[in-house]
């Protein structure tokens, strides 16, 4: 219990925490934030890391001046992308038989399922547009290596994908996490943010869930 509590204390004032490690490890917060960024996207049992609110936090640091912009740029897009590949491979050579288990130790089958239901709504783009999707972007490529996707496709994908993503939610934090009404309500902003990441799963949802009452 108390472990959550600290998780959710991290999540809502990321900038104050993020703040510490920057002024307590200068340099190597670049290979801090590399690493969760990685793990997020590379290791399928930890989808729950926050991807998308920590990238913006970061830009925000990096338009103050305590973060280099390029080198997070550079570094967190080289994670996004080595992450999936990681991820892929190990879909490609184990998933078939995790898929084929009822129950899964250390993961949720039913998040598995809704990205299978996601390729097969949107395809191959669903690597790229999983991205900006928390749970799903760290399964998209663990189950695209299960069904087989040719490498060469997945990998043009990823990098699409991870380059997107990254700029989009650091160059976020870089031109708004600095304007003063953000700085005041930053818990809020991380949660507009969870929110609006979310958004598109709960509206499909709802969908499906009224197409089921239809019939």
């Amino acid at each position: 219990m108390e472990l959550i509590k600290q998780f959710i204390d991290i999540f809502l004032h990321l900038d104050k925490h993020l703040g510490l490690v920057i002024q307590s490890y200068g340099v190597w917060t670049y290979g801090l934030l590399f690493l969760i960024i990685f793990c997020e996207t590379g290791l399928v049992v930890m989808p729950l890391l926050p991807g998308d609110s920590l990238l913006f936090a970061a830009g925000a640091f990096a338009a103050s001046g305590s973060l280099d912009l390029i080198w997070l740029l550079a570094a967190l897009t080289v994670a996004a992308v080595v992450g999936d590949t990681i991820n892929y491979a190990v879909g490609h050579y184990v998933g078939p038989r995790v898929f084929a288990q009822e129950k899964i130790r250390f993961l949720n089958k039913k998040h598995l399922e809704r990205t299978h239901e996601f390729y097969e709504k949107y395809g191959c783009k669903t690597i790229i547009i999983a991205r900006f999707v928390p749970i799903v972007r760290t399964f998209a490529p663990f189950v695209a290596g299960i069904g087989a996707m040719s490498y060469l496709r997945f990998i043009t994908y990823n990098v699409v994908g991870g380059v997107l993503w990254v700029a989009v939610c650091i160059l976020s934090g870089f031109f708004f996490g600095n304007l003063g009404i953000v700085k005041k309500n930053f818990s809020l902003a991380i949660l507009a943010i969870v929110f609006i990441s979310i958004l598109p799963g709960i509206v499909e949802y709802l969908r499906i869930r009224s197409r089921s009452r239809q019939r």
